[in-house]
């Protein structure tokens, strides 16, 4: 008797709802975590959720994961990234020189210039 043609289910669900079972067998399908499968998927009203495919023979699963993605810059980072007293390009080129020709100094005596 030949297998008759059924298409599997498909299910979209976030991970915390699968089965303890169902989270374990996700977990040993992506041994290294999710980051390299994971999709942006973009619903119609203009929100979107990351997911990761996984299959049983029944049923074919969009897990969605939970992402915390941090958008906001914070001010106190900025001012230990950027330090106050660099100069900016416009403050280097007016160091008061006044020939507008930059020194070139060599270091090696067997080149000319």
């Amino acid at each position: 008797m030949a297998k008759q043609n059924m298409a599997k289910k498909h299910i979209v669900t976030s991970f915390h709802n699968l089965s303890p079972e169902l989270q374990e067998a996700v977990k040993a399908f992506y041994p290294l975590g999710f980051t390299d499968a994971m999709m942006r998927i973009d619903k119609p009203n203009g929100d979107f959720f990351y997911a990761v495919p996984y299959d049983t023979e029944d049923v074919a699963y969009l897990v969605k994961i939970d992402v915390k993605i941090d958008d906001k810059a914070h001010e106190e980072d900025d001012k230990d990234y950027y330090d106050d007293d660099l100069k900016g390009a416009d403050e280097l080129s007016d160091d008061g020189s006044g020939d507008g020709v930059d020194s070139v100094v060599s270091t090696d005596d067997d080149v000319d210039i």
